[in-house]
């Protein structure tokens, strides 16, 4: 794993020229939005309903990600990367143009037509962009670059905005914007110039033109073809746009009505907001250790509905003065702080949620469907938003829920809808669990897991301190481990939840329970076969002195059956701590105890003898027990 900050990704052009561009592409699309929206309100000279104008606008961006997002996937596919990024920010700068023209033109069609062909433009993007990543990173870099990609295109979003806003403030209106538009698309397309050969999946791939047909087999591909972590992970994702999407088209309406707020509250709002999301996301690649941690999706969760009800229940209360109140005068009410903790909790904890879903999706699909699955994703995002607007009229209008308890229904709802996914998808509960374990009661440092091969089969092999051991071992290397433990440990409360969803396999002594031994060695091999890394304790008992204990014969039994190589780790410093043996510990002594785990040099099978391998582990403990 990799040392480095996740911001040494900006420094290297495998990333840097991409991420420019996609930061750019975002900043354009909500530049161009947000002067659209505004010249309906302020500028234009219309005899229609200038409201219904304005929902126009949503509708006209958000229908091309129906429409052309299956394309958008099979295009990613068949075609490279970087050459099909090119041709879009090519289009980009024509599809400016015209809009650009529109401004000058005072022409609203022309200005609807931009729009259209702006959403179309992010439709076939999107895939893309989402896609290339997991082909230009290393995969202990995934999180921290899609951390990267979130904040750029969350503090872009609220650049673009301000920035609309303050082209929009003078007379000379149209020339600002026209010429900022296609500007920054041409300074796009300049960076994109810069991104390093991304080869096709499946050049062979034959383009179904049929949209309607190839976006409900893309849809299928997503979420019936997909292992459950990859197609609940795109209903989370998913899930999280509608509550984006409630929450982002709210707030003015709660500035005003609540806060008692001008456009300047509603600015101030919206940054705290894209700033928690930037810090959660950045946040992330820490908290994961930079691998790929979906247990940091039920953290994000939690903290999404704690702060959604607190948002509710600290709004109110705020006084009403003959004009509305700037940024200013309202930071003087002791109660805006606590609102405005609420938003960046909101925005951090939804950082937290959505950064390990990109990278687990992208992490876990097969490079030859990788863009067609995000395509997927995109259209169920565009779906969840459009009903997130149903949603927010049945309860605003029919209902007749104020904004703030609107908010705490959709906290609320977030509780039925993540505790679905996790019921289904149990790994993300269970990894939630370790981290927390290792994020809490222990420190974990690593020393050299980079031996740990990213693919194939190994038997991992380390010596048994305590009751949590595996769980410290799980949390702490990049790949899902399949443990070899006690069966009566296997079997403890609470604790068999997260076995068993880890896959691990229960053994007794050959003489203890015949058939429980001889199904865990046809498991292990199973496992092997498979290509995938198997952790045993060849002690075949916790240690009831911090001492190694003699190691069992069962690793020649498994390298016999199935060769494959041998990893020796150490556990250093867990004598003594909670869940050791230690007779002296007491019960808060170490509580919270900061620990290594060590690998040593991987040994050929017909070298791994027990012997020899209590030799190296011992080795690697050394005198830290």
């Amino acid at each position: 794993m990799s040392g480095h900050s996740q911001f040494s990704l900006l420094g290297k052009r495998r990333f840097l020229p991409f991420f420019l561009t996609q930061l750019l592409g975002a900043f354009n699309d909500n530049i161009f939005k947000q002067s659209l929206i505004l010249a309906i309100l302020y500028k234009l000279s219309l005899e229609a309903d200038r409201a219904l104008l304005v929902n126009l606008c949503a509708l006209l961006f958000i229908l091309p990600f129906f429409l052309f997002s299956a394309l958008g996937g099979q295009f990613g596919e068949k075609f490279a990367k970087d050459a099909l990024i090119r041709a879009i920010k090519l289009a980009e700068i024509l599809i400016m143009a015209v809009g650009a023209g529109g401004f000058l033109l005072n022409n609203l069609p022309l200005m609807f037509l931009a729009l259209f062909a702006m959403g179309t433009h992010s439709a076939i993007f999107g895939p893309v962009k989402y896609s290339i990543l997991p082909q230009a990173l290393h995969e202990d870099e995934l999180v921290g670059g899609n951390a990267l990609v979130e904040m750029g295109t969350f503090l872009a979003i609220l650049a673009g905005t301000i920035g609309a806003g303050m082209m929009m403030s003078g007379s000379a209106y149209a020339n600002w914007v026209a010429g900022a538009i296609v500007l920054v698309a041409c300074v796009g397309y300049l960076a994109s110039r810069g991104i390093p050969r991304a080869h096709a999946a499946m050049p062979e791939l034959k383009v179904d033109w049929n949209i309607f047909r190839q976006s409900w087999s893309i849809l299928r591909l997503g979420l019936q073809q997909q292992t459950p972590s990859v197609s609940r992970s795109l209903v989370g994702n998913s899930w999280f746009w509608f509550l984006g999407a409630i929450y982002l088209t709210q707030i003015p309406a709660y500035a005003k009505e609540w806060l008692y707020g001008d456009e300047s509250v509603v600015t101030l709002i919206l940054t705290v907001f894209s700033v928690g999301i930037a810090s959660g996301s950045m946040l992330c690649e820490r908290l994961s250790g930079g691998k790929v941690e979906v247990g940091l999706v039920p953290f994000g969760s939690l903290g999404l509905t704690v702060f959604g009800v607190l948002l509710w229940w600290h709004s109110g209360g705020f006084a009403a003065g003959l004009e509305p109140h700037n940024w200013l005068a309202v930071l003087t009410e002791p109660q805006a702080w606590w609102v405005l903790a609420d938003i960046f909790g909101i925005g951090l904890f939804g950082g937290f949620y959505i950064v390990p879903l990109y990278a687990l999706i992208q992490a876990r699909t097969a490079e030859n469907e990788r863009a067609r699955v995000i395509a997927a994703n995109n259209i169920l995002n565009a779906l969840f938003m459009v009903i997130s607007a149903i949603a927010s009229i049945l309860f605003l209008s029919l209902a007749k829920l104020s904004i703030p308890q609107l908010f705490l229904a959709v906290s609320l709802m977030n509780i039925a809808v993540n505790s679905y996914i996790f019921k289904l998808v149990p790994e993300f509960s269970m990894r939630f669990l370790i981290w927390l374990l290792t994020h809490s009661m222990y420190r974990v440092e690593q020393r050299n897991l980079q031996v740990i091969p990213d693919e194939g089969a190994a038997v991992l092999v380390c010596n048994h301190v305590s009751f949590v051991d595996a769980l410290l071992i799980g949390g702490t290397i990049r790949r899902p481990v399949r443990f070899v433990m006690y069966y009566k440990i296997y079997n403890l409360p609470v604790l068999n939840f997260i076995f068993r969803t880890a896959g691990t396999v229960p053994i007794a002594g050959r003489s203890e329970d015949l058939l429980i031994y001889d199904a865990a060695f046809k498991k292990i091999a199973e496992y092997l076969r498979n290509g995938e890394l198997v952790c045993i304790f060849p002690e075949g008992k916790l240690t009831s002195d911090g001492e190694l204990n003699e190691f069992k014969s069962g690793i020649e039994r498994i390298l016999d059956e199935t060769p494959v190589p041998v990893i020796p780790l150490a556990l250093q410093g867990l004598w003594g701590s909670f869940f050791s043996r230690d007779p002296h510990k007491g019960f808060f002594k170490r509580l919270w105890s900061r620990i290594t785990l060590v690998a040593g040099q991987p040994l050929a099978p017909e070298l791994a003898k027990c012997d020899a391998l209590q030799v190296q582990v011992g080795a690697l403990r050394g005198s830290q027990r």
